[in-house]
């Protein structure tokens, strides 16, 4: 997580309140998130360069993008479209789902939209998190 969080807070924690920014850093260190991963309710998909680790994208609910960063240093070399590619194969063939969700930083939209995602509805915030959600037709 701590990818996320030094991502989080060099591209998107400017434009978010103190009380997101504080529930965001809650969300990635807490234990319920930990032990989620371990029953495999959530996912994790990694990129690595070598043996570090330079992305990463987490799912939930088998149709959820809960967490998709990129290591700044690989921003802009495909790491992020590769990421949902693989996701977008890995839920056809696997998990027989034809449509993946996410909650989009506002950071995120452009990204997304360029991917073929699409708004569900305008810009939300709840709890101090501010997002667009969003969905892609596989």
């Amino acid at each position: 997580m701590s990818l996320a969080w030094r991502t989080f807070m060099k591209f998107e924690a400017d434009v978010y309140s103190p009380e997101g920014v504080k529930n965001f850093e809650n969300f990635i260190t807490d234990s319920t998130l930990y032990r989620m991963f371990v029953m495999g309710a959530y996912q994790m998909f990694v990129a690595l360069d070598g043996k570090k680790l330079v992305g990463m994208l987490t799912l939930r609910d088998n149709v959820h993008i809960s967490l998709l960063f990129v290591d700044e240093k690989y921003h802009r070399r495909g790491i992020g479209r590769s990421l949902i590619q693989y996701l977008s194969n890995y839920l056809l063939t696997e998990m027989q789902e034809s449509r993946v969700t996410v909650n989009s930083s506002p950071y995120g939209v452009e990204f997304y939209h360029k991917l073929g995602f699409r708004d569900l509805r305008p810009q939300e915030e709840r709890d101090g998190i501010i997002y667009t959600p969003m969905e892609f037709v596989l």
